[in-house]
């Protein structure tokens, strides 16, 4: 049976980790652009390269750090809740964060909320076991952002490239053996969806929810293709 307390010292590094993804985005993130466009860098490739800093730097750091302070899945999910509320309320209000902001879509706010989602339904699914629902949102967050800075170097522009892909799944793939064969199958083919992009559904979308799937299939089919015993 899991723990479903929550201690004083998870509150605390909850606060902790908010006001680290707070500075990243509202104050680093804000330097860098600043930096990157007094080096001559056209305005939207320091936004793309922000929001791709902002992915390893928050998303990222924050979502490795989960199953080592953390014993549920409640305050993470709280903490992705409320960064989705605010990066939503500026599209709301048309005072968009221009640094890694767009008007043309919402991304940022599907990130938080799939962060959040993710980690918990892989909590629960997998009886406690963090690292079920981490391993898809280090796909999105660390995966996807080094496919963003590969193309973004080489397009200068927000585009597809195969090359980004491949950057990816040179990433993806090695960090999914953390949950075995089919972790590494997860992070080679949320290596190839994140190239597609369906209307409104991205990749910030899709590469969570598609790593995850995989993942919860074998669980439930081909379990001696995962390792669950971090």
């Amino acid at each position: 049976m899991y723990e479903l307390t929550i201690g004083l010292d998870e509150i605390l590094c909850a606060i902790l980790l908010f006001l680290w993804v707070i500075a990243v985005v509202r104050v680093i993130s804000k330097k860098a652009y600043d930096f990157m466009i007094s080096k001559g860098f056209r305005h939207n490739v320091a936004v793309y390269y922000n929001r791709k800093i902002i992915h390893i730097a928050a998303g990222g750091l924050v979502a490795l750090l989960v199953p080592y302070v953390f014993k549920t899945p409640m305050l993470p999910l709280v903490l992705a809740s409320l960064l989705a509320i605010f990066t939503y309320i500026p599209h709301r209000r048309n005072k968009l964060m221009f640094w890694f902001q767009t008007p043309d879509n919402i991304y940022e706010v599907h990130f938080c909320i799939m962060w959040g989602l993710i980690i918990m339904l892989g909590w629960v699914i997998s009886e406690g076991n963090f690292w079920f629902g981490v391993l898809p949102v280090l796909f999105m967050a660390l995966g996807d952002a080094i496919t963003g800075l590969v193309r973004n170097t080489i397009y200068k522009k927000r585009t597809k490239s195969w090359w980004g892909n491949l950057a990816m799944a040179s990433l993806s793939i090695p960090l999914g053996a953390v949950l075995g064969i089919a972790g590494m199958v997860a992070g080679a083919i949320a290596s190839i969806v994140e190239h597609f992009e369906i209307g409104p559904i991205d990749d910030n979308i899709l590469v969570p929810l598609t790593s995850f799937t995989i993942l919860t299939l074998t669980l439930i089919y081909a379990p001696w293709l995962l390792s669950l015993e971090i």
